[in-house]
């Protein structure tokens, strides 16, 4: 089978990964159609991550000014089974970015959360780790979420929690009473094991009641990727 055209290319580097454990009852009524949470040792998940796009291309071309961008999602996991097997993906709850024309786009094209936000990151790495930063400024107020590791990234281990969360390669959006999927294509990545990782914003006016008492407790893990060059096709309907 055919794969469809891609759509964007780009470099994702930097991912903080704040993950959450959430009652599975939270994210449930938004399980797009033709698919099923996905779990981790019995446990749904929640991830706050926050990113850096650099070298952006769509259907080939380098938008100017919008090529290197930050941006920070709010996600959970799912699986669809096909005759290859099963599909493991991400749904997105809310995702911003700092420039209106790639939150219209996303919107217009996939039909995901995106809104636009000023953004800012910081990048910090030295001999003996990492620091990351995000950073997004709304109703006047810098929220952030930030994490630290220690040492040199490594390899993730089969079949650990690491692999659960960066390994999910599509992503799967309701639409029009349906669903729609789209393949994400990248290498497996190195990931620093975070000694801290924290949010610090108003969670419920960011992204719902819903999420509130979950995104408030501490993580239950927190890493950072050191990320590759990505590729993301077009999406088709199920």
């Amino acid at each position: 089978m055919n794969k469809p055209r891609v759509f964007l290319e780009a470099d994702w580097r930097h991912l903080a990964m704040l993950n959450f454990v959430v009652d599975p009852e939270i994210v449930r009524p938004l399980t797009p159609p033709g698919t099923e949470l996905d779990f981790f040792g019995g446990r749904t998940f929640l991830s706050v991550v926050g990113f850096q796009f650099a070298r952006t291309r769509v259907f080939g071309i380098p938008i100017p000014l919008h090529t290197n961008f930050e941006e920070v999602n709010l996600r959970f996991y799912v699986r669809r089974w096909t005759e290859e097997g099963w599909r493991r993906g991400v749904v997105f709850v809310r995702e911003l970015v700092p420039r209106a024309a790639i939150a219209l786009a996303a919107r217009m094209f996939y039909g995901e959360p995106y809104a636009a936000l000023p953004m800012r990151h910081h990048v910090e790495q030295t001999d003996s780790g990492i620091h990351v930063v995000y950073r997004w400024l709304r109703g006047g107020r810098w929220e952030f979420i930030q994490a630290t590791g220690l040492g040199d990234a490594q390899p993730v281990e089969p079949g650990s929690e690491e692999e659960f969360i960066t390994e999910h390669y599509w992503g799967y959006t309701a639409r029009g009473g349906g669903a729609a999927e789209y393949q994400v294509e990248h290498p497996p990545w190195k990931v620093w094991r975070a000694e801290r990782g924290v949010i610090v914003a108003d969670i419920a006016g960011l992204y719902g009641e819903r999420f509130a008492r979950a995104l408030s407790k501490p993580a239950a893990s927190a890493f950072i990727a050191d990320g590759s060059a990505v590729v993301v096709r077009r999406q088709s309907r199920l």
